[in-house]
C-alpha cells in the first residue's frame, strides 16, 4: 500500500536548500513532498523552485496562507527563530526546525508551551523529539550490566573549515557564541543533557588558528552537571583528517566506560556509529562488547515527525525542559566566553 507523503514548505534556503535536496532523496522521501520554497531573497527561492519544479513564496507570511502545505521547515538563523516558529503553529501548522533551536531560552520555552498548548509540533535534529538509536544503546548497556553512577565525557568533533568573514551571522560573536561549540558541538551538549539531566556550572576556552571570521575556530566547554558528572566538549573548524563531524565521546561510569566513535572510522551512507562497551568481569580481567547502531543523534527523525503531524502521540517524546536546557547552557557558555569566567547555568 503506497503512503499518502505530507507537503512540506521550506523557509531559509541558505541550509534550508541542502535539506530540501534531502528530503528528496533521502530518508525523508517516504514521508513528505517538498512543496514550496521560501527565502527573503526571492530570486534565490525562483531559481531553486524553478530547479525543484515546486512553488516560491517571497515571505513566511504568504507560504502559511497555503492551505495545501500543512509542514514547515524552518532553517534561518537562530536568533529569534521561537518568534518565527510561533507564527507558524497560530497558522496551524507543524514545525521541523534544527539546531541550535533557539538563543534565549525563556523564549524558547514559552514558544514550546504554546505548541503542547495548542496541539501542534515542534520537532528539531537536535534534540531529537524520540531517543536516537546510538543514545538508546547507552541507557540499554547502563542499566543491562547495572554500570552505576555516571562520573565524566569527554567529547570531540571537528571539521576543516577554510572560512572567511562574510557578515553573516556566523562573524557575530553575540549570536555565534564560542563558534567551534555553537555550530558543531550542540548536538553533543543535547547529548549530553539527554543522559546527564540539568547542568550546574559552565567553563570556556577558544583560540582562533585558520578561519578568517572574527569568531573562534578552536574551542572547549567545560560543563559540570548537578549529579557531578564532569564533562568536557571540544570542536575544531580546524583538522583535516577525513574524520569529521564523528560526534566522539568516551563515557565513563563507576563500573563500566562506554565509547562512540573513537578511534579511526570507516564511514557509509547508511548512518551507522560504532560503539562499545568495557567493563570488569572476574579476577583482573575485562568484559568487552561492541554494538553498531543504526543512526545517530542529530539526525532528522522525518518518519516520527510524518506520525506526529498525522496524529500519533509518543509516550517517550523529549520534554520541553530536556529543550531549553540545552538553551541554557549556551546562555551560560556565552556569558563565560564573556567574562572569562566559570558561570552557573
Amino acid at each position: 500500500m503506497k503512503m499518502n507523503r505530507t507537503n512540506i514548505g521550506i523557509v531559509g534556503l541558505n541550509f534550508g536548500r541542502l535539506i530540501a535536496e534531502q528530503i528528496r532523496t533521502g530518508r525523508g522521501k517516504k514521508y513528505f513532498e517538498v512543496a514550496a520554497l521560501c527565502d527573503a531573497d526571492f530570486r534565490k527561492a525562483k531559481e531553486s523552485a524553478e530547479k525543484m519544479g515546486v512553488k516560491a513564496y517571497p515571505d513566511i507570511d504568504t507560504l502559511l496562507a497555503d492551505a495545501e502545505i500543512p509542514a514547515i521547515g524552518l532553517f534561518t538563523g537562530p536568533a529569534g527563530r521561537a518568534g518565527l516558529i510561533r507564527k507558524i503553529i497560530r497558522a496551524g501548522k507543524d514545525v521541523m526546525t534544527t539546531k541550535p533551536f533557539e538563543l534565549d531560552a525563556e523564549e524558547a520555552m514559552s514558544v514550546l508551551k504554546e505548541a503542547e498548548k495548542a496541539g501542534r509540533i515542534v520537532h528539531m535534529n537536535s534534540p531529537s523529539p524520540l531517543l536516537s538509536p546510538d543514545l538508546r544503546q547507552i541507557k540499554e548497556w547502563t542499566e543491562k550490566y547495572d554500570l552505576g553512577r555516571p562520573v565524566a565525557c569527554r567529547c570531540d568533533t571537528w571539521a576543516s573549515y577554510m572560512e572567511k568573514a562574510d557578515g553573516s551571522w556566523y562573524d557575530d560573536p553575540e549570536k555565534c557564541p564560542v563558534a567551534p561549540v555553537f555550530r558543531l558541538g550542540i548536538y553533543l551538549i543535547n547529548d549530553l543533557v539527554r543522559l546527564f539531566g540539568k547542568a550546574e556550572e559552565v567553563c570556556v576556552m577558544h583560540s582562533r588558528i585558520i578561519t578568517e571570521r572574527p569568531t573562534p575556530d578552536n574551542a572547549q566547554l567545560g560543563i559540570l552537571f548537578k549529579n557531578g558528572v564532569l564533562a568536557n566538549i571540544f570542536a575544531s573548524f580546524c583538522i583535516k583528517d577525513s574524520q569529521y563531524y564523528k560526534n566522539s565521546l568516551v563515557l565513563n561510569y563507576e563500573r563500566g566506560t562506554i565509547y562512540r566513535n573513537e578511534g579511526p572510522l570507516e564511514y557509509n551512507s547508511d548512518g551507522i556509529c560504532r560503539m562499545s562497551l568495557v567493563r570488569p568481569e572476574g579476577h583482573n580481567g575485562a568484559a568487552v562488547e561492541h554494538a553498531r547502531p543504526e543512526g545517530m543523534s542529530g539526525d532528522y527523525q522525518w518518519e516520527a515527525f510524518f506520525r506526529a503531524v498525522n496524529g500519533e502521540k509518543f509516550t517517550a517524546e523529549i520534554t520541553s525542559e530536556e529543550i531549553v536546557e540545552g538553551v541554557k547552557i549556551i546562555n551560560a557558555m556565552a556569558k563565560a566566553d564573556k567574562t572569562g569566567r566559570t558561570v552557573k547555568v
